[in-house]
């Protein structure tokens, strides 16, 4: 499978670093002639500076997208159309009635669309999950995430909800195994033009719960979340990968120091691409987080819970 990447700053240049060490890596394009160069000679693989020059003259079979949110529909849409398989980075896109669009058009063609939701790929999100379905630790009822820095420089075209918060959005509907019936979030403005600071509260059926706070305020880089559950509490660290299972007098310490994340959604995507493995991001799943998200702003900004019927 040859994959080209698509931006290459940020984040993408970790997505260009796993592609070109798992030899998937086909092509380079970014618009700043200088970075495209840069990479492509670093690589060894041919740049471009437009997506219109990569598929006209590009031989690539799939390509992953990280350019900024606002473009994420215009560049995949032409993609899929040229008929190849697509990750976009997260969220999939800032509307989710283009997500809606880009879902139908890659059904059309006969592609694959998925997002890059990475916690899913994270071993100790893995293990939770293994953890709650077998009903080792009770009935899952809440969780509890915290994702806390100061504000990465790069991003400009979004606040922290679509750039934070819907990575642990879509751990909870992940965990839970299922979508959020109401969101109430309230959020505000310090140092960025949007939002870089929120709490969000997300209502499933059976009054389960997870509690969403992100900030880009403190100084010190948190990534923790609680799955609080009916016989004990697992307690992880997206980062260290550690899971603590705390019971009534005990406490377990498993994993810490698993496969990188990014290398096994990368090998995820590229196996699903060539039909060896189901998506573990489903098109689907990516619109329902920028719904969440949608409702999320627009929660905070009527001061009010909404109310969501999401498929």
């Amino acid at each position: 499978m040859r994959v080209a990447q698509i931006g290459t700053g940020g984040w993408g240049k970790n997505h260009t670093r796993v592609l070109s060490e798992i030899g998937a890596l086909a092509a380079v394009c970014d618009r700043d002639e200088s970075r495209a160069s840069e990479y492509g000679e670093k690589h060894k693989v041919p740049h471009y500076t437009s997506v219109d020059a990569l598929i006209e003259r590009g031989e690539f079979d799939a390509a992953v997208i990280c350019t900024p949110t606002a473009t994420h529909a215009e560049v995949a849409g032409r993609l899929i159309s040229a008929g190849k398989h697509v990750l976009v980075e997260k969220p999939m896109t800032y509307l989710a009635s283009d997500g809606e669009r880009l879902a139908e058009a890659a059904r059309k063609n006969k592609v694959l669309l998925t997002c890059g939701y990475i916690e899913r790929f994270n071993p100790a999100v893995e293990e939770v999950r293994k953890m709650v379905r077998s009903g080792s630790c009770g009935d899952l009822v809440m969780l509890e995430f915290h994702r806390e820095n100061r504000m990465p420089p790069h991003i400009k075209d979004v606040g922290i909800i679509y750039d934070t918060s819907v990575h642990d959005i879509d751990t909870a509907m992940w965990l839970f195994g299922g979508t959020p019936q109401v969101v109430f979030a309230r959020a505000g403005r310090i140092r960025h033009e949007h939002e870089d600071f929120a709490s969000i509260m997300l209502g499933f059926e059976g009054d389960r719960v997870a509690v969403i706070s992100s900030n880009w305020i403190t100084p010190a880089r948190v990534r923790t979340f609680n799955a609080v559950c009916t016989e004990a509490i697992i307690s992880s660290d997206f980062i260290s990968q550690e899971v603590r299972t705390t019971r009534e007098g005990s406490t377990e310490v498993a994993g810490g120091g698993g496969e990188e994340p990014l290398l096994r959604e990368i090998r995820s995507f590229i196996g699903a691409a060539e039909g060896k493995n189901e998506p573990v991001v489903k098109a689907r799943e990516a619109v329902n987080v920028t719904r969440i998200a949608e409702a999320a702003l627009l929660s905070s900004s009527r001061g009010v819970p909404i109310y969501l019927e999401l498929e």
